[in-house]
């Protein structure tokens, strides 16, 4: 990766429904060679899918709760069986592994209490665990910011 597709991935990030024209002419290349740039960094696998950002509160899904997991199961099948519970519950839309205090991190956004209550009921209904401590977002300040990919690109790093 270079300084050229790190721009692509840039603008990529800011605007993915942007034409092939729009992306060669922000990155100062011709359409073909941003193409088989941006060809090329798909098929590294860099890219993993393009999305739209929604507007939570327009659409009625305006809480989000940050859901602490802590368990006494440590064993490769609750784990496998853990994963496979989580994952399919639509509202949880990040699912992490963390160290620390507590050993998973779920980001729910659903619309109400009621309703997120009725995830975490869905949840500890699914596997054993021994703590659940909810956090819930009294505002966004930032969300789905891009990655800072020229703090990456550095060469003194």
């Amino acid at each position: 990766m270079d300084k050229i597709d790190i721009r692509i991935l840039e603008q990529l990030m800011l605007d993915s429904s942007q034409s092939q024209r729009q992306l060669a002419e922000r990155v100062g290349l011709s359409q073909n060679s941003c193409w088989r740039r941006l060809k090329a960094i798909e098929s590294s696998g860099v890219i993993r899918g393009r999305t739209i950002l929604l507007n939570r509160e327009k659409l009625g899904a305006g809480l989000v709760v940050f859901a602490m997991v802590r368990t006494r199961h440590h064993s490769a099948d609750w784990l496998n069986r853990f994963r496979q519970s989580i994952s399919v519950i639509p509202e949880v839309v990040d699912f992490y592994r963390i160290g620390g205090d507590y050993d998973y991190l779920l980001k729910i956004i659903t619309s109400t209490m009621a309703s997120y209550d009725a995830v975490y009921q869905d949840i500890i209904s699914r596997v054993e665990l021994e703590t659940v401590t909810s956090y819930f977002a009294m505002e966004s300040i930032v969300e789905q910011r891009p990655i800072s990919l020229s703090s990456l690109a550095r060469k003194d790093r």
